[in-house]
């Protein structure tokens, strides 16, 4: 992006199924900002970059380039060995998203803590990996996750990924460490697929989950990172990861990339952010930690 604000390339084409261009592209990002910002400021970014299109190799970026200059933030993180400290992404302004989308970002993942208390997550993420395209089963599970977060206390939000899940997430007062969140989502986890032994796993191996939907906490570890609410996905279509509200599983022609660039604007127009006032319903994980105890 030039330092005008124009777009470089614009008739660039990264969707080439759908023809979507590179303006294309930055021009959604500039629209969605006042949307997908406020989850984005202050968490440390690693982008999903696709310069030539989503026919050619991406490549993920989570260091902060030299070359981004005053535009793009910055925060400093030590990972200790044998990472060591890395300035990460942040960004905080829809010049800065517009920007990072004309280097050719498609994807934006996201930490689940702001800088300000980075080693404090302020969100519990479940990522459920179906086996196949069993939205059935996809709704089932997403809806069994969430009542058992309510039985703890926790307020579940859910999301398409734009890819083949869904996400359930549910916001954290940021006091404790990733380790105690990733504890209380994984024993969460592991008693889902105790009671549903036939539809649910924790197995991480593909070959061990034999036809069951995985239940992965791993996003809820220092360091991860999982899609952030309305970043495009580098997929046929350009599907976008797009909060819903609860009454909306039970649409019949829900699927995971149902949202695409061609059609989010006027669901955004409709519905607004689902997850706009999630923050207000924060719980400390101490709390659930206890309810999910006295469950046994």
């Amino acid at each position: 992006m030039t330092a005008s604000g124009e777009v470089s390339r614009p008739d660039k084409i990264l969707y080439p199924e759908s023809g979507w261009t590179k303006a294309d592209v930055v021009g959604y990002y500039r629209r969605v900002a006042e949307y997908m910002l406020p989850h984005l400021v202050g968490r440390p970014l690693t982008l999903h970059r696709f310069p030539d299109g989503i026919d050619h190799q991406g490549f993920f970026q989570q260091a902060r380039a030299e070359h981004f200059g005053d535009r793009v933030g910055s925060l400093r993180i030590s990972h200790g060995k044998p990472t060591g400290s890395v300035e990460h992404i942040l960004c905080d302004d829809a010049d800065c998203l517009a920007f990072l989308a004309d280097q050719g970002t498609l994807t934006f993942h996201r930490w689940a803590a702001r800088g300000d208390a980075v080693e404090r997550p302020d969100l519990m993420i479940f990522d459920l990996d179906p086996p196949g395209d069993d939205m059935g089963l996809l709704k089932r599970s997403a809806r069994r996750v969430a009542a058992l977060m309510r039985d703890c206390g926790l307020s579940p939000f859910v999301m398409t990924t734009g890819s083949t899940g869904l996400h359930v997430v549910a916001p954290l007062v940021p006091r404790a460490d990733f380790d105690s969140v990733r504890d209380v989502a994984g024993v969460m986890a592991d008693r889902l697929a105790a009671e549903f032994p036939d539809e649910l796993t924790t197995e991480q191996r593909i070959e061990a989950r034999e036809g069951r939907l995985y239940l992965d906490v791993m996003r809820n570890a220092f360091g991860q990172t999982a899609v952030a609410p309305y970043s495009l996905r580098a997929r046929a279509g350009a599907p976008v990861a797009t909060p819903l509200d609860w009454a909306e599983l039970d649409k019949g022609g829900l699927c995971p990339d149902g949202y695409t660039l061609a059609n989010l604007f006027r669901r955004l127009g409709q519905k607004g952010d689902p997850w706009a006032r999630m923050a207000g319903q924060a719980v400390d994980v101490a709390v659930a930690r206890r309810a999910l105890d006295a469950l046994d």
